[in-house]
């Protein structure tokens, strides 16, 4: 009977967290033990093993601030993983987002190498091939490729001392003698980690999912409830904007775009509002995806001009609601769509941009129906199942 173990800074509670509680059900549906665990941040679920709290994960934040040692600190919690994994005496482990300071990763991989426990890990990002980033494609650094040092961003992550060099180093060491298999959640990322210290290690590409019975065509009063019955509505998604995610390219498009077009941004708050100029519809963050359904459906195009993205799942969310979209040709951003359900535009190309928003919305090329029919090869349940297939085929070597 396999028995699996989850580890992740959440559970349930933001995307990886959610996708840890659904690979969770569906280990539980096939009859397999498993646990998630998680630093502090849960919604209740009885499968979550908590080995941390929010204040002990705000003090190991400043920690890493101060000393620039990110991602080897939190000690404590780490050994805490270590008594409940005893305790669970997993045969796998599935690694997911764990540079919140949840671990000292050094510690935790030198565990499960003596143990002897085969590793699963999902990059949600690239902080692993790196020394502090969990993105570097605006920065243009490809230090990470030989040896990361002089971090161009070393300051988001560390107030006083550039250890990227070192820390690279204790990552390099850290996977030696791993049996570790990788997962990544777009090809995009998968031709990366090939390009890293870790390009002998094997890998899967795994695509993150969306639930299709949510984001489905939801008729709703959207376009009523604002007096948009005319425009043609330019929507954006994100939880996190900024000019990595393009908030600047959509400030310029409503500048430029025609008078009868409408730039609709959801998940706004106060500081990126005041950046906003008036006609711009800004939208505060919902929680509800059935009204977010809603304004993907009332959409004529979803706009990603991302800069850096893993995957992208706002593009699958608009596809799986009928909504075509145009994104930036950015990391795995371009795999979410096919020519029948959205356009490509080079990074940075403002006047492409522009006209292909144009030509999406006057020639209606792609049908509602393409659009959805592209969104279900990201169905969340069959991509969690995949992953318990991984966990089975990896068993039976061993």
């Amino acid at each position: 009977m396999m028995k699996v173990v989850q580890i992740n800074t959440s559970c349930g509670v933001g995307s990886t967290g959610k996708i840890c509680v659904g690979i969770s059900k569906q280990l539980t549906q096939r009859g397999y033990e498993n646990a998630i665990l998680y630093s502090s941040r849960t919604d209740g679920n009885p499968v979550g093993v908590p080995c941390a709290t929010d204040g002990y994960i705000k003090m190991q934040a400043l920690k890493s601030r101060l000393l620039g040692n990110y991602g080897f600190n939190s000690k404590q919690a780490t050994r805490r993983m270590f008594k409940k994994l005893k305790e669970l005496n997993p045969d796998l482990v599935h690694l997911h987002n764990i540079h919140g300071h949840d671990c000292h990763l050094g510690m935790l991989l030198s565990y499960l190498r003596e143990q002897k426990i085969k590793v699963v890990w999902t990059f949600h990002d690239c902080w692993t091939l790196t020394a502090y980033c969990p993105h570097f494609s605006m920065a243009g650094c490809n230090k990470w490729q030989t040896t990361c040092q002089t971090c161009p961003q070393h300051k988001q992550y560390s107030w006083f001392f550039d250890k990227s060099r070192q820390l690279f180093q204790q990552k390099v060491s850290a996977f030696q003698g791993l049996d570790i298999h990788i997962v990544t959640p777009s090809n995009w990322l998968a031709q990366t980690v090939g390009q890293s210290f870790l390009k002998e290690v094997p890998v899967t590409t795994i695509h993150n999912g969306i639930d299709l019975d949510v984001f489905q065509p939801t008729k709703g009063d959207f376009r009523q409830k604002h007096g948009l019955q005319e425009k043609k509505i330019v929507l954006g998604v994100t939880f996190g904007w900024s000019d990595r995610k393009g908030l600047d390219v959509f400030i310029k498009l409503s500048k430029t775009l025609p008078e009868d077009y409408q730039v609709v941004l959801v998940g706004t708050d106060e500081k990126v509002q005041a950046r906003l100029p008036e006609n711009i519809l800004a939208i505060p963050k919902t929680q509800n995806q059935q009204e977010l359904a809603e304004i993907y459906t009332a959409a004529d195009v979803f706009a990603n001009p991302t800069r850096e993205e893993v995957l992208g799942l706002t593009n699958i969310e608009a596809n799986a609601c009928g909504t075509p979209v145009l994104t930036f040709d950015a990391g795995g951003s371009p795999e979410c769509v096919s020519h029948l359900s959205g356009s490509v535009v080079a990074i940075d190309d403002f006047d492409g941009f522009r006209n292909e928003i144009i030509r999406i919305c006057e020639t209606a090329p792609y049908t509602a129906q393409d659009c959805r029919a592209r969104a279900t090869l990201f169905d969340a349940n069959a991509r969690y199942s995949d992953y318990v297939d991984l966990y089975e085929s990896l068993l039976a070597e061993k």
